[in-house]
């Protein structure tokens, strides 16, 4: 049977990306393989992202983006069931100690 839906693994990936913006490293390499597994279309989304947090790092934005990131991933995997358990992985070996799952 087919699961076309995956909204806890998009909620865990969209903290995890929004969790590592402040250590370039962490977001490089979590951002490089969203990019791998969903498309080469969500590139500049996460560098549009990563800006903005930067920008305003206090203000809350970080909730909004995690939510927005959220949808996004979930629409993808919509078309790319098959990257639901790499990022499933991803999110278990890339998540922020402080995020709570």
């Amino acid at each position: 049977m087919s699961v076309i839906h995956h909204p806890r693994v998009a909620w865990d990936v969209a903290r995890t990306l929004v969790g590592a913006v402040p250590d370039d490293e962490r977001f490089r390499s979590i951002a490089g393989e969203v990019v791998r597994l969903l498309g080469e279309g969500m590139a500049q989304s996460l560098r549009e992202t990563r800006d903005r947090l930067r920008s305003a790092p206090d203000d809350g934005r970080d909730l909004v983006e995690a939510g927005v990131w959220r949808v996004r991933i979930e629409d993808a995997l919509r078309s790319h069931p098959d990257a639901v358990e790499p990022l499933r992985r991803l999110v278990t070996t890339g998540q922020p100690r402080w995020i709570p799952s």
